[in-house]
């Protein structure tokens, strides 16, 4: 990993009111390692900053270096993920969203099968999911079983279930929503406050 890198992310991640998704820096105080005399020295104490900083930097690079190797705390190393599986970079995605595309793609690699699409809309849902084919029709059907509502990123899905899936099968999707008898337990102000969609998905 190319030191310049990690100074691009040191530049990218550090500055106030930049994204917070990695590593803090540090800059040791190295004044205390120096003979009490030097305190108040106005030279000694800048040059002693300067090197801390510096220090702190070289820490920075190192510690975000290592958060690039896996894919739950890599941020500017994402786009190397997606280099070696095929995906387009995105940057105005949020970081979670292309993880979650990664590890979609990780979990479609290989010979497409029920049990490989539902790993990979599972990666999508962070619940249960069932792939029930429908025979006779050329197609399938994804129930997203363990999460009510619609998943937040559904367009992402859907690219790696238009590249993983066979040509020649159609699939649509199932989602669940709140049973009406889940709801006895609000009173009419509770519900008056939520919206149609909250209500559908109430828990």
């Amino acid at each position: 990993m190319a030191y310049g890198e990690s100074m691009y992310g040191l530049l990218t991640y550090s500055a106030e009111g930049g994204p917070q998704d990695g590593p803090e820096v540090h800059a040791p105080d190295l004044m205390k390692y120096l003979p009490e005399y030097y305190r108040g020295v106005p030279e000694m104490e800048a040059l002693q900053a300067s090197a801390g900083a510096a220090c702190g930097e070289i820490a920075y690079a190192l510690a975000d270096s290592d958060d690039q190797k896996t894919l739950d705390s890599a941020t500017w190393g994402l786009a190397r993920w997606e280099r070696m599986l095929g995906l387009t970079t995105d940057t105005n995605k949020s970081y979670a969203t292309r993880r979650e595309m990664i590890k979609a793609k990780l979990r479609g690699s290989g010979t497409t099968t029920p049990e490989m699409i539902r790993r990979t809309a599972s990666a999508f849902s962070g619940g249960d999911v069932e792939v029930v084919e429908v025979p006779g029709a050329y197609s399938f059907e994804v129930r997203f079983v363990g999460t009510l509502g619609i998943p937040a990123n559904m367009a992402g899905l859907i690219q790696i279930m238009e590249e993983i899936k066979p040509a020649h099968l159609d699939y649509s999707f199932v989602y669940s929503y709140t049973w009406w008898d889940s709801l006895r337990s609000l009173t009419w102000s509770g519900a008056h406050g939520k919206t149609w969609n909250e209500l559908r998905v109430y828990e």
